[in-house]
């Protein structure tokens, strides 16, 4: 009996590199329009926050805009996720 995946010609599952190599290029990115001036000196809490913006925007969107299902998804406690949208001006439903 042969194997079905070689038959089928499919390729193995790809691995996840993680966001590492994203962040990476996002700050080539960044360092790249700067044009020579220097960074804005709070550059670590740019970063941090961007990516937490954007973290709570998807974790959001995929449980459909429920709070209590986001927190949930993210490990935090739904007050801990609403004071952070209310930082960052993010809506969501309520249960």
């Amino acid at each position: 009996m042969q194997n079905s995946v070689a038959e089928s010609g499919s390729q193995p599952p790809r691995r996840y590199p993680g966001l590492r190599p994203c962040v990476e290029e996002a700050l080539d990115e960044y360092f790249t329009h700067l044009e020579g001036e220097p960074p804005c000196g709070r550059l670590y809490y740019v970063v941090l926050a961007e990516v937490e913006q954007a973290l709570l925007e998807r974790a959001l969107r995929e449980t459909g805009e429920n709070q209590r299902r986001a927190a949930q998804l993210l490990g935090l406690n739904r007050n801990t996720l609403r004071k952070k949208m209310r930082a960052y001006g993010l809506r969501g439903k309520t249960s």
